[in-house]
């Protein structure tokens, strides 16, 4: 009974330890697995254009257990209909995509393997090519799940010019209110400021009068204090 309590007592010391050390392993495990592979088209996914100007469409992958065989594809979606607009393969990290199909004209794979970058081009656009496109990765190690990130193109005769007025408006409000603030701060600073001459020239002035006071009284008391001249016998 002893031996197995004392059995009881060394596993009881040893189990919070391993479990947490499996706890651990598998937080980490499925963070990773969640975020194996990540597609992204920037942290503005949307681009207003000029009809006939040239238009990069941006998009990069990342993967915290890595790529074999990681196949790319954009996608341009055809009032419902999905029109692949080129696909690649890249074997391995860091090595760039085997032969790039492209299936659309004016369009240009501009990615590199330096930043996993699957951006593309479309030269001189029109207004046909406006519309949402589709960065799509799949990569085998994560036994067949689906990836993708989405870019919408506007594409317009002329860009708009931003009203700035009631930027100015607003800039122009907060300037006068922190010049008036000024203002009064250095109007306080120097009330104050004379309020204390005036202060310190009054009790310069105190000091003085009580000074000729004090000689007065002391002078007047004198003589009638002083003592008067004995007769002669």
């Amino acid at each position: 009974m002893e031996i197995w309590s004392a059995g009881i007592r060394r596993g009881s010391r040893c189990w919070p330890e391993k479990s947490a050390l499996y706890l651990s392993l598998i937080v980490i495990f499925s963070g990773c697995v969640v975020e194996a592979l990540e597609m992204s088209t920037g942290k503005i996914p949307f681009l207003e254009a000029v009809n006939g100007s040239d238009v990069l469409i941006p998009c990069t992958y990342l993967s915290c257990i890595g790529i074999k065989n990681l196949y790319f594809k954009w996608e341009f979606n055809d009032n419902g209909t999905m029109l692949t607009v080129l696909d690649s393969v890249i074997p391995i990290d860091n090595a760039e995509p085997m032969d790039v199909n492209i299936y659309r004209e004016r369009v240009e794979y501009v990615g590199s393997s330096k930043g996993n970058n699957l951006s593309m081009v479309i030269w001189n656009v029109t207004f046909e090519d406006a519309g949402q496109y589709t960065c799509f990765g799949k990569n085998p190690k994560e036994r067949g799940k689906n990836h993708s990130a989405i870019f919408t193109l506007y594409v317009v005769d002329e860009l708009r010019v931003v009203d700035n007025t009631l930027k100015l408006i607003i800039v122009s409000g907060v300037g006068g209110c922190i010049a008036l603030l000024m203002i009064f701060m250095l109007l306080k600073n120097f009330t104050i400021y004379v309020l204390d001459k005036i202060k310190e020239k009054n009790k310069e002035c105190l000091v003085t009068s009580s000074g000729i006071d004090n000689t007065v009284n002391s002078l007047s008391g004198s003589r009638v204090t002083s003592k008067a001249t004995p007769k002669k016998a």
